[in-house]
């Protein structure tokens, strides 16, 4: 596969929490929730590998994307402008496996928050959603997302928002016919054990990328299955694939 990227023009791209960016670019697709986009600042090699971010909305034709900036390339998407280009290269990966219907929780962990939006979206009216969303302080993304929700739920390990402690402290199993889970990898695995024998549970794996479509073998992990890219197999799995020991 040959990489095939394209100019985005940036709608908009505001900080909404410290450090926590939400951009949008006028580019529509018909991606499924979690996937993803590879992004990069220009042509230039510095930053040598591009910038996987998850899609965090396709709605009114454009396409939005969550991002938190902690390295040089998240830096330089941080400082662009309304108006300017960037280069983009997707959708890619596999996504959520949405059912027809049933009562479904969302768990998410801090910047994990980013595909569940969109994922709200494509559940949208055939199922009775929950969201667990856990943090370390503060919120973010919760405005956009408390409107298509039965139910929101926030957990802060400092309690400046909602309860103290971890969103799986929260989070009970019991009642949900499906379990979507994004973030740390210690909280899904939690999220995993909870849900073990009760109901399945997908998980949205993160991991450093550098093609995006499995030519490198860069972001393979252990699976059950034996070993599988994160950016070709996934990043969506079946719980029991990943936390299989």
């Amino acid at each position: 596969m040959k990489e095939t990227y394209k100019d985005g023009v940036i709608l908009k791209n505001k900080e909404i929490f410290p450090n926590i960016f939400l951009m949008s670019l006028d580019i529509k697709t018909e991606a499924k929730s979690g996937q993803f986009f590879m992004l990069r600042t220009g042509d230039t090699l510095d930053p040598l590998l591009p910038r996987p971010l998850s899609i965090t909305s396709t709605r009114n034709g454009c396409t939005a994307f969550l991002y938190e900036v902690k390295g040089k390339g998240t830096n330089l998407i941080s400082r662009l402008n309304v108006g300017e280009k960037i280069k983009v290269f997707g959708p890619l990966g596999s996504g959520f496996e949405i059912p027809r219907k049933g009562k479904m929780a969302i768990v998410s962990g801090g910047i994990g928050i980013a595909p569940m939006l969109s994922l709200v979206e494509e559940l949208g009216k055939l199922s009775d959603t929950d969201l667990y969303a856990g943090f370390r302080t503060g919120s973010y993304l919760i405005d956009y997302l408390n409107p298509l929700v039965k139910n929101v739920f926030i957990a802060t390990e400092d309690g400046s928002v909602g309860e103290k402690g971890l969103i799986t402290d929260i989070f009970k199993p019991e009642g949900y016919d499906m379990v979507f889970t994004c973030g740390p990898v210690p909280m899904m695995e939690t999220v995993y054990k909870k849900t073990k024998g009760i109901v399945p549970v997908q998980i949205s794996m993160e991991r450093r990328m550098a093609c995006g479509f499995g030519a490198c073998l860069g972001c393979s992990i252990k699976t059950s299955k034996g070993m599988r890219r994160v950016c070709k197999e996934g990043p969506v799995f079946w719980g029991e694939e990943v936390f299989y020991g």
